[in-house]
């Protein structure tokens, strides 16, 4: 398998394992958008590290598979290819990209999906399609764009330049920079801390923020509402007021 998948105390981690540069050719899209799928179904999953091993986080597509696809097969792969990517960011979990080595073109594509990103001091992210006279087609222009401006985007997208970690972070491209040892280290331990919380109110939290992002303050405040409102009918809401009352904040042992 080009991407693996391990569940161990609620963390779920889809592991892309595709040497040397780990290309997300069609298959490892694919199995991306399957794994993403049974995150998303298992009980047992409650949070997700996205990672590509010690040495690189994902090189971008795999460029020999595109260069002898014409105008039809793309138009017909291009919308599975956004499906994969999609998944991943619609994981209604917290998802935290382990970023090492280069995240370029799809492999930056897919660490946006990710709710955080912790990146190693040696990693490299950019978006390189110009190059190839082509733009990110995996989510590039609307997920990059929504998280750093749209003009910071547009330099990195028109320029296909690739930033190092520190720039990365300046830009809120990504949001830690560790010692590349302790990326999956760190990443890990913040989906575990969070696989403990309130499962369904950590679920409100993330489908708040990223409905109320593509609409009007009105109707982001509208779904905020009725999340909040719902989550009074939940077994977590009841645990998290009665510690708070008896044992003070911060100590409830959600289920």
């Amino acid at each position: 398998m080009t991407v693996n998948f391990e569940v161990a105390d609620g963390v779920g981690t889809i592991r892309l394992d595709r040497p040397p540069m780990n290309a997300l050719d069609i298959a490892t899209q694919d199995r991306l958008r399957e794994l993403a799928e049974e995150a998303t179904r298992r009980d047992d999953v409650r949070a997700v590290v996205i990672w590509g091993g010690e040495k690189v986080f994902a090189a971008g597509a795999d460029i020999k598979e595109m260069q002898v696809m014409d105008h039809a097969a793309m138009v017909v792969r291009s919308k599975a290819l956004q499906d994969s990517f999609t998944a991943v960011a619609r994981i209604p979990k917290p998802v935290v990209a382990a970023i090492t080595g280069y995240a370029l073109g799809g492999g930056c594509e897919l660490a946006l999906c990710a709710d955080v990103r912790i990146a190693a001091d040696n990693a490299k992210l950019g978006q390189p399609e110009i190059l190839l006279g082509l733009i990110p087609g995996a989510g590039g222009t609307q997920r990059l764009a929504r998280l750093v401006g749209p003009s910071k985007a547009k330099d990195l997208i028109f320029t296909g330049r690739q930033v190092k970690a520190a720039e990365a972070l300046t830009l809120g491209l990504v949001d830690r920079v560790v010692p590349a040892a302790e990326v999956y280290e760190q990443a890990h331990a913040w989906a575990a801390r969070l696989a403990a919380g309130p499962a369904l109110a950590l679920r409100a939290a993330k489908e708040s923020v990223d409905a109320g992002l593509e609409t009007d303050i009105d109707t982001g405040l509208t779904i905020e509402r009725n999340w909040f409102a719902g989550l009074f009918a939940t077994e977590d809401r009841e645990t998290g007021m009665r510690s708070f009352v008896e044992e003070g904040p911060g100590k409830a042992k959600f289920r």
